[in-house]
């Protein structure tokens, strides 16, 4: 992909003070886009701001469960940015339990970043490009929307229903030339969730107790560094992707197994 490929136009990402997030935005700044990297920890995305500079990566702190937040963002974003060409959902949060040990607290909390928080930008931001009749919206999700992981059922529904969110979203504005996609990582390095004791008899390890109950979850290829999935997320938005909408591409090695 060309340094400059992506100049001239805006994009919006979330998530952008988590490693993966934090990878996109740094990756379309470096093709020419014009960032606006999001997250609700100001100090997670401070550094970005200081090596890009204002002009190339701005830097807001806002809680995208809020939906008058994120309103305003994008207003914000539009009038002192330019018009977002790019909206990147890589916002999430991933919480390992066995459903009978989940609170009600982590469903909702769950469903509030990685689901609604989806809906409120997703909104806003198609709003804008369907009246301009152009844009590219892309939506992380995960390899567990491919096979069942236990202790991640909640984890899953989330990201599963964001997924399906984003292809529907796909079909509605794809008269208006708006593409909406999905891409499913596995877990990159360093970004699994901490891991609760399994079960007795599963050999002592979560990936003991999933294998009891879905078989081998061996990874055929290589583990993944986060610079894999902003590469993936960069094609997509590119207009090598111009013809693409309403996919869902998993980018995980395998990891899920997917016929």
């Amino acid at each position: 992909m060309g340094a400059g490929e992506l100049s001239g136009r805006t994009a919006l990402v979330t998530g952008a003070g988590g490693s993966a997030g934090e990878a996109v935005a740094r990756l379309l700044a470096d093709h020419g886009a014009r960032v606006i990297a999001v997250d609700r920890d100001a100090d997670g995305i401070a550094a970005l701001r200081s090596a890009y500079g204002a002009a190339r990566m701005t830097t807001r702190a806002v809680d995208i469960t809020d939906r008058a937040a994120v309103e305003n963002l994008v207003d914000e974003a539009e009038r002192t940015v330019g018009p977002l060409d790019i909206l990147v959902n890589a916002a999430g949060v991933r919480r390992a339990a066995p459903v009978v040990e989940l609170s009600d607290q982590d469903w909702d909390d769950l469903f509030a970043v990685n689901t609604t928080g989806v809906f409120h930008l997703s909104r806003a931001v198609a709003r804008r490009m369907t009246a301009r009749r152009a844009g590219s919206i892309i939506t992380v999700g995960s390899h567990p929307l491919g096979v069942p992981r236990a202790g991640l059922a909640a984890y899953a529904a989330s990201k599963a229903a964001a997924a399906f969110f984003t292809k529907c979203l796909g079909n509605e504005l794809a008269p208006s030339g708006v593409r909406c996609n999905v891409v499913s990582p596995g877990a990159p390095r360093g970004t699994g969730p901490r891991r609760r004791p399994a079960p007795a008899g599963t050999g002592g390890s979560a990936r003991g107790a999933a294998r009891t109950t879905q078989g081998s979850a061996t990874r055929p290829g290589p583990t993944a560094e986060t610079h894999d999935l902003a590469e993936t997320i960069a094609f997509l938005v590119s207009d090598r992707a111009r013809h693409i909408t309403m996919h869902d591409l998993h980018a995980d090695g395998a990891l899920a197994l997917r016929a």
